[in-house]
């Protein structure tokens, strides 16, 4: 008897019942490659069946970069939404280079941003030399033609961008095209369907976790159980044992089972008994490493910022306080487990992978195998999110994947999988951090003094990316968003670099997500001490008016309503990415113990929003992902330095029931775009902290709030 084994996507493609909810065929565009027939640039393809496909340079995971390119470059186009189509660009640095990195990848909430005129410029190109065909096919000049909803005409005359495309494939590039004033957009600022939708509904987008090859084999990695342990000695007997495997090999990183499906990798990768190496290892507890990190800020730091004598304002206020906050590591933990398919044949390799720095890993994969980067072809991926996750300043994760593939001799294509124990024990967290900040209050109740210092690791130091991202001894990442929001008289911030042997990433809004707590947390504090208004208090101290702009819209909209009895708000700000959001939470005391979020208000300015349904998007997951981090998720080292969270039964997430209902406001605004991925989760923590002190009249200097320093 022979079992079927249906994949994943022909199981949701072919189910009897699948709940979802499916776009209506009007106005949906639909992903998929079509026929090359006129391409005027490295991102916009017109077919003579009329799509017009637009060439995505970031990478998808579900935050939306692929409708908002495909929306600027319809709108400058004239295109009719029915017709676009999108597809992955190649691993391309002198075509596809983020304009902001210098190289391609996907991150810092930049995508929208830095093509906004790029891809504005490659519609506009591509409508132009249509209205040139057109004019010419007519005889008529160009001033006469007018484009419509993906349709070129000139009084009764009128033709199809696919139906032109030939004849505008024939034409000169013009250097320079006019673009839209805003006032003439018919596509951005319009809530439009996710591109993508259809076909992550049906089954048909591309995961790496999809891509089956023919002989490939699975591997799994067992890495050491310490950070920077390596392998002494191996038995395997038992692991060979398993049925479906077919090999075990040791790679620096660990040791790698191969077999002829995941699972059995898995269960072979149990039977393994190590004997490891912990000469090198991290062996500090989480608890050993805040003391370490608080001794460090017991001195200044290396100075980020200055302004006034923060000393001296300290020595002569009439009130002070001294705080620490201490905030543990954190995993990302994607619904898609990093993931990797690599084939090498006849010297050449393909790649199939969610790449987040396409360049950069295939080079990296590339010199791992011995392959030439101009040999490595990257097949790009829908990825089921990262938070960060998938780019690593090293390449590790291709690297690993890499290394598998090289260590099984290139006999059949490997796909290389971490289960959800690795992904959440095998490091790449966000970094532990501790802050202290040391504050006055003068006579009259203002905050006169600001002294705040920072320690935590870099995770820049020691990879390519440190030269770039680590000057004169300072690491931006780590105290970015402390002195941007307000005009304090006399601020100063300093950091300290901490050396730490677990590997950590930039989590999603990386520093901001630290900095912003402490600060709205401590002025939400010395406001009420001073006898200040929250709200009016933070307004009199803003240096931007595009900031007070969000802090009095979230006041707006949740003054629509009062909180109920037993039920407290707070409120909390922050710039990030160059987006300004403001956020109200209405909290009550749950029967846990813990903070009950019921209603978040949410302002968001994040210049021209081109497209507001995904901009609500990312503000309501960002306060999901940032809300249960806050309430539960800690990754703790214990004894020995080991990790003691390993899935979803200990790395707590937030449930769906727990979701609160959830507001947002967006700012109109002719600006240049600016980030939604990441804005939404700095201020949410600090608002239910704002709110949990008035209701309950507990301060909160240690997250998640699950933690038992909370509960004491």
């Amino acid at each position: 008897m022979t079992a079927f084994v249906p994949s994943r996507r022909a199981f949701i493609g072919g189910s009897g019942l699948v709940l979802g909810m499916m776009l209506p065929a009007k106005g949906r565009a639909a992903q998929g490659p079509a026929p090359t027939r006129f391409q005027p640039n490295a991102f916009v393809r017109i077919a003579p069946d009329n799509t017009v496909t637009v060439i995505q340079k970031h990478i998808e995971m579900g935050q939306g970069p692929s409708t908002g390119t495909t929306t600027v470059v319809a709108d400058e186009l004239d295109a009719d939404w029915s017709q676009m189509r999108s597809e992955f660009s190649p691993a391309n640095d002198p075509l596809y280079k983020n304009l902001a990195f210098g190289t391609m990848g996907t991150g810092g909430s930049s995508a929208i941003k830095e093509s906004w005129m790029q891809m504005r410029t490659a519609g506009a190109t591509a409508r132009a030399m249509l209205v040139s065909a057109a004019a010419k096919r007519w005889g008529v000049p160009e001033r006469a033609v007018s484009v419509s909803r993906g349709v070129v005409s000139s009084g009764p005359r009128r033709a199809t961008f696919g139906e032109l495309a030939v004849e505008a494939a024939s034409l000169p590039v013009p250097n320079d095209v006019a673009l839209k004033t805003p006032d003439k957009f018919t596509l951005i600022g319009r809530d439009l369907p996710k591109i993508d939708s259809r076909t992550k509904t049906d089954g048909t987008a591309g995961f790496t976790m999809d891509v089956r090859r023919p002989g490939m084999v699975h591997s799994a990695i067992l890495r050491p159980p310490a950070f920077g342990g390596s392998v002494k000695e191996v038995n395997d007997a038992a692991a060979r044992a398993v049925p479906g495997v077919i090999d075990v090999q040791t790679v620096p990183r660990g040791v790698v089972v191969y077999a002829r499906d995941t699972w059995s990798a898995m269960r072979g990768r149990a039977a393994l008994a190590v004997d490891w190496d912990f000469a090198k290892a991290e062996r500090r507890s989480s608890e050993a490493m805040f003391a370490d990190y608080a001794r460090a800020v017991a001195t200044p730091g290396r100075e980020v910022h200055r302004n006034g004598d923060a000393v001296a304002a300290l020595a002569s206020s009439a009130r002070t306080i001294d705080e620490t906050f201490k905030f543990p590591f954190l995993a990302h933990a994607p619904m898609e487990p990093l993931d990797h398919v690599i084939e090498v044949m006849n010297g050449r390799a393909d790649v199939w992978a969610g790449s987040q720095f396409q360049v950069g890993e295939m080079t990296a994969i590339a010199a791992v195998l011995g392959v030439p980067f101009d040999r490595v072809t990257l097949h790009q991926q829908f990825a089921g999110g990262s938070f960060g996750r998938r780019a690593t300043p090293d390449m590790g994760d291709g690297v690993e994947a890499a290394m598998a593939c090289k260590a099984y001799g290139f006999k059949a294509p490997v796909k290389h999988v971490a289960s959800r124990e690795g992904d959440i024990t095998g490091g790449r967290y966000r970094p532990l951090t501790l802050h202290r900040v040391r504050a006055g209050l003068d006579a009259a109740g203002n905050i006169a003094a600001w002294d705040q210092v920072v320690a935590a690791q870099s995770f820049f130091i020691g990879t390519p990316m440190e030269p770039m991202a680590v000057k004169d001894g300072i690491d931006g990442s780590m105290t970015e968003g402390t002195e941007d929001d307000y005009a304090f008289p006399a601020m100063r911030v300093g950091q300290h670099i901490m050396a730490n042997g677990v590997p950590t990433l930039w989590w999603r809004s990386v520093g901001h997500t630290t900095t912003a707590f402490v600060k709205e947390v401590l002025v939400d504090e010395l406001l009420e001490a001073g006898g200040k208004d929250a709200i009016a208090g933070r307004l009199a101290m803003m240096k931007d008016d595009r900031l007070k702009g969000v802090l009095r819209k979230v006041v707006e909209i949740a003054g629509r309503t009062k909180a109920p009895a037993g039920r407290a708000r707070g409120v909390a700000v922050h710039k990030s990415f160059d987006s300004y959001v403001a956020q109200i939470a209405e909290v009550s005391k749950g029967a846990d113990g813990l903070p009950k979020v019921h209603r978040v208000w949410c302002a968001v300015d994040c210049g021209t929003p081109v497209n507001p349904n995904v901009i609500r998007q990312q503000m309501e997951g960002g306060i999901g992902f940032g809300l249960g981090h806050a309430l539960y998720a800690e990754i703790t080292l214990g004894e020995n330095g080991r990790v003691e969270q390993s899935n979803f039964d200990t790395y707590r997430s937030l449930r769906m029931a727990e979701m609160p209902d959830v507001e947002v406001a967006i700012i109109p605004s002719a600006e240049k775009p600016s980030g939604v991925g990441e804005p939404g989760v700095p201020p949410i923590a600090p608002a239910v902290a704002n709110a949990w002190r008035r209701l309950t009249g507990r301060k909160v200097r240690r997250l998640p709030f699950a933690h038992p320093e909370n509960r004491a």
